[in-house]
């Protein structure tokens, strides 16, 4: 068994908080909590070879502050939720990766989020076409669908199809590939990601029990037609009944300090740099 550490890299909304040009009482806060760059999150991780392992999920336009920030220094695996700005405009820094592991990066999404990626960043994916020789991300796509798990280093990681308005997308479920126990109270696993969620289809509820720990999106109060709200994000939590759930993707309109009192047992709000488990 290896210790496994899951950080939030950003836990904020398509715009981030503080938003440009808004002096409310989040965008103004001192709180560290209320600053919250662009969804993406990593698993870091100890292989049972004893190599070092990191994955993100997502690439946010904010990745190349978040992993300075957190001192990622390789990636070995993308895993993509969907194509949306806020969750892949920060592929193109991946390349520093590259350049570091002196290895190409395998990147894993469904074929339609492939297919924006290839569309957006065809200097990466036809480096071949540029004018210019220059400094590229080197991927290897491979394509995935929900229920379908993937082996990376010594963890399972299984897509989840969720909705997000009209959108399919997916979210991830980690577990160990090896015996079920925990490695000690740390452990984070089972652990469920899930964000940019505005419902989830029947047949993803059975795979989201047992769960140790789930993120959860809830963007804000108010109804929004492609996200959960807060108390839609709780009624859904205490259905699945992690033993940690943990909200993420919020707006300016909520209040780290103001809602984290209101919250039921064993729900909480995440924040930039929450990590759950540990490297020993």
């Amino acid at each position: 068994m290896f210790p496994v550490r899951f950080t939030i890299l950003g836990s904020g909304t398509s715009a981030g908080v503080p938003v440009i040009g808004c002096g409310c009482t989040v965008c103004t806060s001192s709180d560290p909590r209320d600053q919250r760059t662009r969804s993406g999150a990593c698993v870091e991780y100890v292989d049972r070879e004893g190599s070092p392992r990191v994955v993100l999920i997502d690439t946010s336009p904010d990745l190349r502050f978040q992993a300075l920030r957190h001192r990622l220094s390789r990636c070995d695996a993308i895993l993509f939720t969907h194509h949306h700005v806020d969750h892949v405009f920060g592929l193109d820094e991946v390349r520093r990766f590259n350049a570091m592991m002196e290895a190409p990066i395998d990147i894993y999404a469904e074929p339609h989020t492939l297919e924006n990626l290839q569309r957006v960043y065809r200097h990466i994916f036809e480096s071949h076409r540029n004018v210019n020789p220059s400094f590229v991300a080197t991927l290897i796509p491979k394509l995935i669908e929900p229920q379908r798990a993937l082996d990376l280093h010594g963890l399972r990681f299984t897509p989840l199809r969720l909705m997000h308005g009209r959108l399919p997308i997916v979210g991830f479920r980690i577990d160990r590939t090896g015996p079920s126990e925990t490695i000690d109270a740390h452990d984070p696993l089972p652990l469920a990601y899930c964000t940019d969620v505005s419902s989830i289809p029947p047949e993803t509820w059975p795979a989201l029990s047992g769960l140790k720990t789930l993120f959860l999106d809830a963007l804000r109060y108010r109804h929004h037609p492609t996200h959960f709200t807060v108390d839609q994000a709780i009624e859904s939590a205490q259905r699945i009944g992690a033993a940690q759930t943990w909200l993420v993707h919020m707006t300016h309109d909520i209040m780290h300090k103001d809602l984290e009192t209101q919250l039921p047992e064993r729900i909480r709000l995440s924040y930039d740099g929450l990590s759950v488990g540990r490297l020993l």
